[in-house]
C-alpha cells in the first residue's frame, strides 16, 4: 500500500474511532432526536369528566415533568344545555417556552331554546416546567351550527388535522367546520332525506359520514384529508382507527352487499396505440 493510501486510511480510522468515541452507540442518535422532537407535555395527558346532566365539564391534566409526577392542574368547561360530544385539536408547541397550546372543541346538543346546536372552542394551555405545568382554559369561539339537536340527540363528532365533522341523528346532513378560520359547510344528504347515524375516521385524516340503516334506508359519504369528498354510496359504512375501537352499540347495520362497489379506474393511462400506427 502506497504512503499516501496509508495516511489517508489511518486519517478515516481516526475520524472513525472519534465519532464512535463521542457516540459509543447508535441508540444514542436515536435518544438525541427523540428527545429534540418530543412535545414538553408528553408525559402528561388530560381526562375528562362530565356532571350528571352533562351541563358542564372538568378537565384534569396530570402525569410527570422532568422532577415531579402527580396532576398540576385543570379547569371547567361550559356551562351546555347538553355536551353531547367533545375532541382535542392537534397540539403547537413553543419550544423556547416549553408552550403547548391546543383547542378543545365540545358540541352543546341542546343550546339556546333546548333543540339548537352550538359549536364551543377551548384553548387550552400548558406551560411545562422541570417541576410544574402551569395549566390555563380560556373559551375562545362560540358558532351556531345550522342543525337540530335535542335532549335526546346524538351527536357524532370526527376530525382531520384541517376540519371538524358534526352531524346529529335528529339532521339529514352534517357540517363541515375549518379549523382555521370556522367556516362551515352543509355537507352529505340523500333525498328522500335519511338522518345521520354516525360519524368514524381513520389515522390518515378520512372521514366517513354515515345515513340511516338499522333495518331502514342507508347511505354513506367518505372525505379526503383535504376536506372534499371521495366516495359515496349506498350502505352502512364506518370506519375504524388504530386508537378507539369502533362499538357495535347503537351503531347502523345494513343489508347492502359492499362488494358490489369493488371497482378501479386507473390514473395517467397512457393512450392505446391503434393497429397501423
Amino acid at each position: 500500500m502506497s504512503k499516501t493510501r496509508t495516511q489517508r486510511v489511518l486519517l478515516a480510522t481516526g475520524l472513525l474511532l472519534a465519532v464512535t468515541a463521542a457516540f459509543p452507540a447508535s441508540a444514542e442518535f436515536l435518544t438525541a432526536a427523540a428527545t429534540q422532537t418530543a412535545s414538553p407535555d408528553s408525559n402528561l395527558f388530560t381526562t375528562y369528566s362530565f356532571n350528571n346532566t352533562y351541563t358542564s365539564a372538568y378537565l384534569s391534566v396530570c402525569g410527570s415533568t422532568q422532577g415531579s409526577s402527580g396532576c398540576y392542574g385543570g379547569g371547567p368547561l361550559g356551562p351546555f344545555g347538553r355536551a353531547g360530544a367533545l375532541i382535542e385539536g392537534n397540539e403547537s408547541v413553543d419550544a423556547t417556552t416549553s408552550t403547548v397550546t391546543r383547542n378543545i372543541y365540545v358540541v352543546d346538543e341542546a343550546a339556546g331554546s333546548g333543540a339548537g346546536v352550538t359549536l364551543y372552542v377551548y384553548k387550552k394551555t400548558d406551560v411545562v416546567g422541570p417541576l410544574f405545568d402551569t395549566v390555563t382554559i380560556s373559551l375562545t369561539n362560540t358558532i351556531t351550527l345550522p342543525l337540530t339537536g335535542g335532549l335526546s340527540a346524538k351527536t357524532y363528532l370526527a376530525a382531520d388535522d384541517g376540519f371538524l365533522f358534526i352531524g346529529t341523528n335528529q339532521s339529514p346532513f352534517a357540517v363541515r367546520v375549518q379549523k382555521s378560520n370556522l367556516a362551515i359547510s352543509q355537507i352529505g344528504g340523500f333525498s328522500p332525506p335519511i338522518n345521520v347515524s354516525s360519524i368514524t375516521s381513520n389515522k390518515y385524516g378520512y372521514v366517513t359520514v354515515t345515513f340511516g340503516g338499522i333495518g331502514g334506508s342507508d347511505g354513506f359519504y367518505v372525505f379526503a384529508p383535504n376536506g372534499n369528498v371521495t366516495e359515496d354510496g349506498g350502505g352502512a359504512d364506518f370506519m375504524v382507527s388504530n386508537s378507539t375501537g369502533l362499538s357495535t352499540a347503537n351503531l347502523a347495520a345494513t343489508s347492502a352487499i359492499p362488494a358490489v362497489r369493488m371497482h378501479i379506474q386507473l390514473k395517467d393511462v397512457a393512450p392505446q396505440k391503434t393497429a397501423g400506427n
